[in-house]
């Protein structure tokens, strides 16, 4: 064997280690992960309804683009009114209720309270498919909701109560888990890639309002490292990852990428320590692992129940 060949043998093994789902979906987590301390930076010099509302109208026009330039078929009937939902939930809801709550508390607490979105999203998939999953699965998904807003409420130094920051993050993982829910459901029609295209184009007047009223109110002036991170989230973070995210979970197996989810808070409070020098307490890191490991509990639990119904519809 020549070493020309040699060589090329351990890249071939390497590549072969790990799944091709599960790395496009570990690179659509890591993408995400930045949103919420790249957020916080950009809230110096711009306003939260400019971010929230602005980074969609950059996200609407990449879309715009991408579905003329591969020339997709319009949605049809009721799947405008399903892309609505979706809009509503990810490309407006969560990124604007997100944005306004970064304005009080520090990326690390969002984080933590961010986390909840994997068994919130389990959850509204649930109801959505009328799913019956194992007691276990309602036990882990109420205790992860307990742990982040008993977090929430610690941390916040208001005696037990929820900041109205709390409120607004909590808010904004609801509306984030019902456009996921609805986002995967009709994504099996339109293509996944194409589904959050058509949600960012249908909100695109809306959200271009917003930001109009949001520039004349309160005027851009904003550093060359703010107006990065701005362009991140508009173009990573509300678009190309969820390519990788979706693409992800397309390829599958889809209960295993789903659980690369579970990282994403643990990478945002590192990335809140690193570039914002954010202190990371013990109850921070208490917190994040404590509504992480109730979230894997709750998709180890919808997955196991999703096996043994489809074990017993096997004919003998």
């Amino acid at each position: 064997m020549s070493a020309q060949s040699s060589a090329i043998v351990p890249s071939r093994h390497l590549l072969s280690v790990v799944p091709a789902g599960l790395a496009w979906g570990l690179a659509g987590v890591v993408a995400f992960s930045f949103t919420v301390p790249l957020t916080r930076v950009a809230l110096g010099g711009l306003d939260p309804l400019f971010i929230g509302a602005g980074r969609a109208v950059v996200a609407a026009a990449l879309a715009a683009g991408a579905l003329a330039l591969t020339r997709q078929a319009l949605p049809r009937g009721r799947q405008w009114l399903r892309l609505a939902i979706v809009a509503g939930g990810v490309v407006a809801g969560f990124p604007l209720l997100t944005s306004y709550a970064l304005t009080e508390v520090p990326a690390s607490h969002g984080a933590v309270v961010i986390a909840m979105l994997p068994a919130a999203t389990a959850v509204i998939a649930v109801l959505r498919t009328g799913e019956r999953p194992v007691r276990a699965f309602w036990a882990f998904a109420a205790l992860g909701a307990l742990a982040a807003v008993g977090f929430a409420a610690l941390q916040g130094g208001t005696g037990g109560h929820l900041q109205r920051a709390d409120v607004l993050l909590v808010l904004g993982v609801v509306a984030c888990a019902i456009g996921y829910a609805e986002g995967g459901v009709i994504s099996r029609e339109l293509g996944s890639w194409q589904t959050i295209s058509w949600a960012l184009v249908l909100a695109a007047p809306v959200m271009l309002a917003l930001t109009g009223a949001s520039v004349a109110t309160h005027p851009p002036a904003a550093t060359a490292t703010q107006w990065l991170c701005f362009a991140y989230l508009a173009c990573i973070s509300m678009f190309l990852g969820f390519f990788a995210w979706y693409r992800g979970l397309a390829i599958g197996p889809m209960a295993q990428v789903s659980q690369v989810q579970l990282a994403q808070p643990v990478l945002s409070i590192t990335w809140a320590g690193l570039l914002l020098g954010e202190q990371i307490t013990w109850l921070t890191v208490v917190g994040g692992l404590a509504v992480v490991a109730c979230a894997a509990g709750a998709s180890s639990a919808r997955a196991s129940s999703s096996r043994a119904r489809t074990g017993r519809a096997r004919p003998s």
